[in-house]
């Protein structure tokens, strides 16, 4: 077993982001493949072309974290929401739904070599400088959050 992120409840928040993207998509397939596109073209906008490193390994962390809200934090009738967030030192991207008694493991072990699934968490934990979870601030959930560097 190997620990892939750093859980700290209180993790520190990006401070006074320069920019920021926030919006909730349906708790289904097609809403976590419209969260990727959608903070794909938001990092476009902002600089950061398709196709660079840091577009494509957060455009990457954000499916995983939106395929992830769907599989595991769908409630019927609620959405997820993603934030984007972008300070000097890195971009941070949230992905909040509303379950609270399934959270990720603090430990995240690779999967049977057979297994279909099981395999998401380990590649925000190799992409991401720092990953982990949260409560939820405003409403009954998670948020499962991950920063890339500058």
């Amino acid at each position: 077993m190997e620990a892939l992120h750093q859980p700290s409840p209180d993790a520190p928040r990006i401070a006074a982001p320069a920019r920021e993207f926030t919006m909730r998509f349906s708790s289904t397939p097609r809403g976590a493949r419209l969260a990727r596109r959608l903070v794909s073209h938001r990092l476009d906008g902002w600089g950061y072309g398709y196709g660079t490193p840091l577009h494509e390994t957060l455009a990457l962390i954000v499916a995983e974290l939106a395929a992830n809200a769907v599989r595991h934090g769908h409630v019927p009738g609620r959405d997820f929401e993603v934030r984007l967030t972008e300070s000097p030192d890195a971009l941070r991207v949230e992905v909040s739904d509303t379950r609270t008694e399934r959270t990720p493991p603090t430990v995240v072990e690779l999967p049977a070599p057979d297994a279909e699934s099981g395999r998401g968490l380990l590649l925000v934990g190799h992409l991401a400088a720092r990953w982990g979870t949260v409560p939820r601030a405003a409403a009954p959930g998670k948020t499962v959050w991950a920063e890339c560097l500058r």
